[in-house]
């Protein structure tokens, strides 16, 4: 990779926050309904997500377009869910970051609970990297990355992104 002009990037994103930002302009969505990603057990996933995360598996049901997948979801807390789907009998193959794909997902949770989930990580032998004094980095079973943030939501580190 070739040395890299951050003096060129800084100004580019100047000028794209002056001609795109639209600070106090409603969102044609309501909010975000379910992000869905792909797990290999189904099982150790609802113990993962539910036993260490704490978040209450709401249901589960047939995929429906894939017959013998299940379609499962966790409420992650105002209103907004996280969905899972399996695929027997296809070999997925292991979590990759590839461009337009998953980079991370990030969950806002109070900070009371974040020390709590925090210790339940540490409980289950759970590998993370602690940024800011208010991100915790994990991988889940599957290897999707995911972020706990205990900053309130439409803010980031201070910086409020909403």
């Amino acid at each position: 990779m070739g040395e890299v002009d951050l003096a060129a990037i800084e100004a580019e994103r100047e000028r794209i926050r002056g001609e795109y930002l639209e600070g106090g302009r409603s969102s044609s969505a309501r909010g975000l309904h379910h992000t869905a990603l792909l797990c290999a057990d189904v099982e150790r996933t609802i113990r993962f997500y539910q036993g260490v995360l704490e978040f209450p598996l709401t249901e589960i049901v047939g995929n429906r377009d894939y017959e013998g997948s299940n379609h499962f979801f966790f409420d992650i807390g105002n209103g907004n869910l996280l969905a899972f789907f399996d695929f027997p009998g296809l070999e997925l193959g292991p979590y990759a970051e590839v461009l337009g794909g998953l980079h991370h997902l990030a969950i806002s949770v109070e900070p009371d609970n974040w020390e709590r989930l925090k210790g339940n990580l540490d409980a289950a032998g759970v590998e993370y990297l602690e940024e800011s004094g208010t991100s915790i980095y994990f991988r889940d079973p599957d290897g999707a990355r995911i972020e706990l943030i205990s900053d309130p939501l439409g803010e980031m580190y201070g910086l409020s992104v909403l």
